[in-house]
């Protein structure tokens, strides 16, 4: 079942099993609030096991770069805003991966990596990135980074 993720009020739904749970939350609560500001979207995540295809999507992408994600997704969704499509992966980790994707040839496309505030850089990105820091008043600070998908998905 699909679960509004509310930015005013930060909870941990769904994300219970991460050791860096609040911060994720605040991580998830900051994806909300941006989607909201910026294309008027309404955050909904789905649990992992419910949004499998979005799951194997996302991982179909990154293996573009041979990244596989270690740790276990725990929500995920995908929806279409002004003409991009996105898809949201949160793992238990603390890691979030964002995929814009514009549907037209030509558009943007890529993938973005946050990381919680307190989790380390995994292993299966920390050789092949360079991660820049920002704060956010729900998430604390989050590392970032992404890459240009050049192939068709």
């Amino acid at each position: 079942m699909s679960q509004v993720v509310d930015f005013h009020t930060v909870s941990t739904a769904g994300l219970e099993s991460s050791p860096v749970a609040d911060a994720l939350a605040g991580l998830r609560a900051n994806e909300a609030r941006y989607l909201k500001n910026k294309y008027d979207h309404v955050f909904t995540v789905d649990a992992a096991s419910d949004a499998a295809d979005t799951v194997g999507w996302v991982h179909r992408i990154l293996a573009e770069r041979d990244i596989v994600i270690a740790a276990r997704p725990l929500e995920a969704t995908s929806f279409v805003a002004d003409g991009t499509r996105f898809a949201y992966v949160f793992y238990e980790s603390g890691l979030s991966i964002n995929v814009m994707y514009g549907i037209e040839d030509g558009k943007k496309r890529a993938v973005g990596f946050k990381l919680s505030d307190g989790m380390p850089v995994p292993e299966e990105l920390a050789s092949k990135f360079k991660f820049a820091t920002q704060k956010s008043k729900l998430a604390g600070t989050i590392r970032g980074t992404f890459f240009v998908i050049k192939g068709e998905y």
